[in-house]
């Protein structure tokens, strides 16, 4: 007997550290989570931290003021806050205590089956909670939340089985849908939930959050990394992030702005000027040559190919010749995801390029 109440006591306890411990501010600058590798330590606690999602950030804040929670629907690009955002929904409800219990999250990429769907979250859903349960400052309703990250992952079949499931077990069970594309969601599931859609982060919003993280973690980063950084990660928090901590693991405490593109994968800006430099100068040799050393360099492709985007839509030439180019670039990306020769796609883009740059004819299919 008095075994039990020690250990009910222990477990009271550690709850009550839990709680003090998620109230504290993220990327401890005692502990440098970040240098460690667990980034998801500089997550926000809270829907109100949430960067640049101001209208989700609003609507679901008086959600859960109402706690009248619907089926939710997360789309939008990787890194913008998405599975970060439902999260913290599910810890602002339940507290430490109860997520457990009261939250199952799921990455549809990997339980991608109807056989999950029929089984651990049919089994979940179907579980009753108490009504009227209420842990000092979290509000705990009556119902349970399955996370689904990933969720246009999800097999048809699949999805179809979790339309039945969210129908007959809705009054004890909330789902939060997160996917990339809205469209590979089935419009019976996607009609059934509120649609926030997640924008990806302007720079200088991401600049922001990246000189917190800095800050809080003991990190020098000067304008010319910082803005790297930024413009690197395209928008995606969570890509940059990781870049920051692959340069801190690798350099140290200060990181500058070449150490960040050496690890991100990126090619150096006077590589991919230079290829395209070569096909402006309709030499053959030149491009050839340009090839080559991105191939000896290790540079994959198909990051040769969006880079070579950028630069062709800010160039000073025509409508017409951008169009050409652009078309062949897209092209060429497809042969590379079906499999095509890295050697052979490059050589193919540089050729169109000169053409379309000398104004020749395009060339005619012949089918």
């Amino acid at each position: 007997m008095i075994r039990v109440i020690i250990l009910d006591t222990y477990a009271k306890l550690e709850g009550w550290f839990m709680s003090l411990r998620s109230t504290k501010g993220t990327c401890n600058n005692n502990t440098n989570l970040l240098t460690k590798g667990n980034y998801y330590a500089c997550r926000p606690k809270q829907v109100k931290d949430v960067s640049h999602q101001d209208e989700v950030v609003r609507v679901l804040t008086n959600t859960l003021e109402t706690k009248n929670f619907p089926h939710m629907l997360f789309y939008g690009p990787p890194g913008t806050g998405k599975t970060t955002t439902a999260l913290a929904i599910a810890h602002q409800l339940f507290g430490p205590e109860l997520y457990k219990s009261r939250v199952l999250e799921l990455n549809a990429s990997d339980d991608r089956g109807i056989n999950v769907v029929r089984t651990k979250i049919k089994d979940f859903a179907a579980v009753a909670v108490s009504s009227g349960v209420h842990h000092g400052i979290y509000p705990c309703p009556p119902y349970k939340i399955i996370v689904l990250d990933e969720a246009d992952s999800m097999t048809e079949d699949a999805q179809n089985a979790l339309r039945r499931t969210m129908e007959t077990y809705s009054k004890v069970t909330r789902f939060i849908f997160i996917c990339n594309y809205i469209s590979r969601i089935i419009e019976p599931l996607a009609s059934r939930c509120a649609k926030f859609r997640f924008k990806p982060l302007p720079e200088e919003i991401m600049s922001s959050r990246i000189s917190h993280i800095c800050n809080e973690e003991g990190l020098n980063l000067d304008s010319e990394a910082l803005s790297t950084l930024s413009s690197i990660s395209q928008g995606d928090l969570r890509r940059a992030i990781t870049y920051l901590q692959s340069a801190a693991r690798l350099f140290g405490s200060t990181v500058s702005a070449k150490e960040l593109i050496s690890v991100s994968g990126v090619i150096p800006e006077d590589v991919v000027q230079a290829l395209f430099t070569a096909c402006k100068s309709g030499d053959f040799e030149k491009a050839n040559t340009e090839v080559n050393t991105l191939i000896a360099e290790g540079y994959p492709a198909s990051q040769m190919l969006s880079q070579l985007f950028e630069v062709v839509v800010v160039a000073d030439i025509s409508d017409e010749q951008k169009a050409r180019i652009c078309k062949r670039l897209a092209e060429a990306d497809k042969c590379l995801i079906d499999g095509a020769d890295e050697y052979l796609q490059l050589m193919d883009v540089a050729s169109n390029t000169m053409r379309a740059l000398s104004n020749m004819p395009q060339e005619l299919c012949l089918d």
